[in-house]
């Protein structure tokens, strides 16, 4: 009975191993991803005086989505990121507010439509 207990745990960590090689290599690809959105946002704040709100959010959750890997990958959680889990949601931004574009006054009273 120990040994097929022992058998059962050198599988799981066979395909703990596993998992952690593939999530390893998600990570990479996430890492630029996150660096690219960094210089985007770069630009973006440049060029408009303010960060994008979209950019901010995406970031946000992409950083928290790096935290869940580095989680599983260093054993301090069983539950595997996304796909296994829900996305990780955005935080409210602790920094700078988000770029709010300009909007156009409306009329008061709207043209009727003409026949």
């Amino acid at each position: 009975m120990n040994e097929s207990r022992t058998q059962a745990q050198r599988e799981s960590i066979a395909l703990r191993i596993v998992w952690m090689l593939l999530f390893l290599l998600v990570w990479q690809a996430a890492q630029l991803l996150l660096g690219a959105i960094v210089l985007v946002q770069l630009v973006y704040r440049l060029a408009q005086g303010a960060p994008s709100g979209h950019l901010m959010e995406f970031g946000d959750s992409l950083s928290r989505y790096l935290a869940q890997i580095g989680q599983f990958g260093t054993f301090h959680t069983e539950q595997k990121p996304w796909p296994f889990a829900d996305w990780p949601a955005p935080r409210a931004p602790l920094g700078e507010a988000a770029y709010q574009a300009p909007t156009t006054a409306q009329p008061v009273h709207p043209q009727e439509p003409k026949l």
